[in-house]
Formats: structure tokens, sequence, C-alpha cells
């Protein structure tokens, strides 16, 4: 069987295709900080361009762990190594739970990217050696499965890590199992593939131009760049504020492209219009439209809100509940 490359040297170009993942990563983060910040209309990110630019995103990120994850313990797993860097993502992993919880609790990371790579990176390690047609199998079958096997049990909150779970739960990072493994055991295949053509001994043989040297590092050290970026923008962000405060942003469609943009990501269409358009009308009658919008809103305000998206969500079942009816 063909081996992978000796690691004695990294392969640059890899860093490099990580490097611009984490480039992309940086663009979508500072344009949600906008959004959160106020500098950008509410709901933007979850339009369907920025949805696609994110899980392309977190899709390349993933491949590339396959890949690595291939190339380094295709021959053996190199038990010390794998622990270190299991520890490291694992903690990492942790420090943004818990920073979340007390940042945002309504949306806090529970199993964000850094979850997914720690678990990902133990279950990729039974398709090392599995046939490269088998693997992406399982893949597609991974990829597929959220879209047949979504189910009431998985609603309890403790298997919301599967992503099987009738609506997908409230998180500013949401990457569970399925379908984002498939994208790890598809980079373990092409890896698979590459060293068996000898593709890799090939693009280790590549050099990249100095232009490539920032991204090459970031890419070298991926982890520490994604744990310090967004304090970077977001605290830059909070500076700009003070010189340049947001305007408010108090317009019914705005209202309404924001509600409907964040509700389809969890229900159907039909459900999301009778939604927000109840809460459209609830908000100006109790006269919350303009601090609604504040970040800072006091704690009466937020369960005033809560209380009107529960009864909005139940009177927009209402009707779905009634068709089904015999």
């Amino acid at each position: 069987m063909p081996t992978a490359p000796k690691n004695k040297s990294r392969i640059e170009a890899i860093d490099l295709m990580r490097g611009a993942a984490l480039v992309a990563m940086i663009v979508y983060h500072f344009a949600w900080d906008l959004e959160f910040f106020g500098y950008a209309t509410e709901g933007m990110t979850r339009e369907t361009g920025w949805v696609l630019f994110a899980r392309g995103i977190a899709s390349s990120f993933l491949f590339l762990v396959g890949v690595s994850l291939y190339l380094a313990h295709a021959q053996g797993v190199r038990k010390r190594s794998f622990v270190k860097r299991m520890a490291m993502v694992a903690g990492a992993a942790l420090v943004i739970t818990v920073a979340t919880w007390f940042a945002t609790p309504q949306g806090f990371i529970f199993f964000g990217i850094l979850h997914h790579i720690a678990l990902a990176s133990i279950l990729g390690l039974a398709f090392l050696r599995v046939p490269t047609f088998v693997t992406i199998a399982v893949a597609i079958a991974v990829i597929a499965v959220p879209s047949y096997l979504r189910h009431a049990f998985f609603d309890h909150p403790a298997w919301w890590w599967t992503g099987l779970s009738t609506a997908n739960p409230r998180s500013n990072d949401y990457v569970p199992l399925f379908p984002w493994f498939g994208a790890v055991l598809l980079g373990i295949a092409a890896a698979r593939l590459g060293v068996a053509t000898g593709f890799f001994e090939r693009l280790a043989a590549w050099q990249p131009g100095s232009w490539s040297r920032p991204a090459r590092f970031a890419g070298r050290h991926s982890l520490a760049v994604y744990l310090i970026h967004q304090p970077v923008l977001i605290g830059a962000l909070w500076l700009f504020a003070f010189v340049v405060p947001p305007q408010a942003r108090i317009m019914p469609g705005d209202f309404t492209r924001a509600c409907q943009a964040e509700c389809l990501t969890v229900r159907d269409e039909a459900f999301c219009q009778a939604y927000c358009g109840c809460m459209l009308v609830a908000v100006e009658r109790e006269g919350l439209s303009e601090v609604m919008w504040q970040g800072d809103r006091d704690s009466a305000v937020t369960t005033t809100l809560e209380q009107l998206a529960f009864e909005c969500s139940i009177e927009s079942d209402a009707p779905a509940e009634m068709e089904n009816e015999p």
C-alpha cells in the first residue's frame, strides 16, 4: 500500500489552503460582528448567500481535518501527538462554550466547529484503513441522514450534538455530527487517493511564493488564530462604536426580513410567515419596536419579548395542526 509522505517538513500547500479558509472565516465573522453591533442589516448573515458562504468555510475546514488526519496517522496512530492535539482542541472548545455562555447565553456555542473537530478526529481513526469506496459511501450516508432520519427523540438537549432533532437548536455556531462528519470522511478518502496516486509527493515539492507567507503562517497556527480573531474584531468594533455609534434599526421591513431569515433556519416558510407577521404586530402593540433592537435592553423587556415569541409560536402552529386534523 502506498505510504503517506513523511512529515519531516510540512506540506506548505495544505497550510496555505487552511490559511485561505481562515481568511474567509474572518470575513464572515466580521460581517456577523457588524450585524451584531448594528452596523449591518439585522439578519444579513442568515440570508442565503452568507449561509452558503459559511457552510463552504466549515466544509473546507473539516475536509482538511480529514486530509491531515490521514496523512498524520495512516501508518499508525501517533498516540502522543494525537492526544496532545486532542487536548488542545477539546480544551479550546470548552473555553468557547464557557465564554459564549456568559457573553451570549441565548445562542451560546455548545457544539461548534471545535467540538466537532474533536469528536470527528476520534471517529475518523476508524476509517484510516477502510477502503476508499466504503469511506465515500459512509460519507454520503452521513450527509444524507438529516434529510431522512430526524426524529423527536433527538429533540432532548442531550442529543443536539447529533444534528437529528426536528428543529435546529439556537446557537451562534452549530456544527453537529450529521451531516458535517461527512466532510471529514471525504477528506480522509481524498487523502487516501492522493497518496495512492502520488499527488501528495508532488504537492510536497511545490513551494508557494513569499506572497503566501502570512496565510501559511496562519494555517500552521490555525487554532490560535481561531481563538484570537473574534476577541480582536469584537474589541475593535466595541471601541469604534464609541466614536461612531450605530444607527437604530426600527423599520418594519428590517424586522420582517431579519425574523424570517432566522426562522427559516429551523422551520418551514409557511410557519415563518405567520410567526413573523404575528411578532411584528405584537411588538408594535406593546410599544417595543425601538427598544427590541437594543443590545442592553433590561430583563423585563427581554421577558416580554420571549413571552410574545412563545404566544406567536403557538398561534402560528395552530393552522398547521388544524390542517392535519381528520
